[in-house]
């Protein structure tokens, strides 16, 4: 197709073949291949070149408009051309927080945000390409292929009511919050949160409580800010959306922080993804307190 437009652009056979770096003898022979599947003649020959039968002439609009949606295709999976597609936890996560800035600091790659559901639901879109990037914790090893760096070790407190037990507390130790309920719903069975929690729950003998659908945080914190014996743990990278009734207590000696990592294809070639992960390794976030707790599984080291 792309043969007949140029030779019909050129008019002659061997000026076809040197806009294509191609011989005149291939020129000829993806012309004649074309006509024997149209079941018609394309060209004329003439004293000074070819020039296109009537046929042609109606063909070529048509031939036109084909080319010009293949290079559009093409240009729209071309690396650097689309968005860069990332995953993050929610859009009020600290990941979304870490991809918005940056974005403020490179404006010039396009982004797509999506919210999947679990890391599970992340590694799946990642591996069949439908995504670029995925924050999330990976309590497992990677596949074959995928690449994982660590990039913000996200401190959590005890958010509680003004009614609750805890709330004059200055702050918290982990086995303080032994006894007590800790309310975090909606947990899936074998989610990369839910292995967290559970790991943490064992270490200090904490009871959390994973029954009933989540709603939403808007939702969970008016719960907390209204039912005495509620508590929740609260990541320190985004403030609730609400704090009135409300206290955030800092949790100590040692404080539990939640491992976000980065999770990529290797042989994804997006250049947006590349100054991603400069960007997330020059800005690594971890706490400041010298006595922490994470999982077990955490691989990747902390960037130094």
């Amino acid at each position: 197709m792309r043969t007949f437009v140029v030779a019909a652009d050129e008019g002659r056979f061997q000026d076809a073949a040197d806009e294509l770096g191609i011989s005149q003898q291939a020129v000829s022979k993806r012309v004649a291949a074309l006509e024997k599947d149209l079941g018609v003649r394309l060209f004329t020959r003439t004293a000074r070149g070819i020039r296109p039968t009537t046929d042609g002439e109606a063909f070529l609009p048509h031939a036109r408009a084909l080319l010009e949606t293949a290079d559009r295709a093409r240009e729209s999976v071309r690396p650097g051309r689309r968005p860069l597609r990332v995953d993050v936890l929610g859009r009020r996560s600290v990941c979304a927080a870490m991809l918005l800035e940056f974005h403020g600091q490179h404006p010039e790659i396009e982004l797509e945000v999506v919210t999947l559901p679990n890391g599970a639901a992340a590694m799946a879109a990642l591996q069949a390409g439908t995504i670029d990037a995925a924050f999330c914790a990976q309590p497992t090893p990677p596949p074959d292929g995928v690449r994982t760096m660590r990039v913000h070790d996200e401190p959590l407190h005890l958010l509680v009511g003004l009614g609750h037990k805890l709330a004059d507390a200055v702050e918290l130790t982990p086995k303080d919050l032994a006894g007590h309920r800790i309310w975090i719903p909606g947990i899936v069975p074998g989610a990369e949160w839910g292995v967290f929690y559970d790991e943490l729950a064992a270490a200090f003998g904490l009871s959390i409580d994973a029954t009933g659908p989540n709603f939403g945080s808007e939702h969970m914190l008016g719960l907390i800010a209204d039912t005495p014996e509620l508590a929740t743990f609260w990541g320190t990278g985004v403030r609730p959306a609400r704090t009135e009734g409300l206290r955030l207590i800092p949790v100590t000696a040692p404080t539990p922080v939640y491992p976000h990592s980065l999770i990529w294809r290797a042989d994804n070639p997006h250049p947006g993804l590349v100054a991603l992960r400069r960007h997330l390794a020059k800005n690594w976030r971890s706490t400041r307190r010298s006595a922490t707790w994470t999982a077990s599984w955490v691989r990747e080291p902390a960037p130094e």
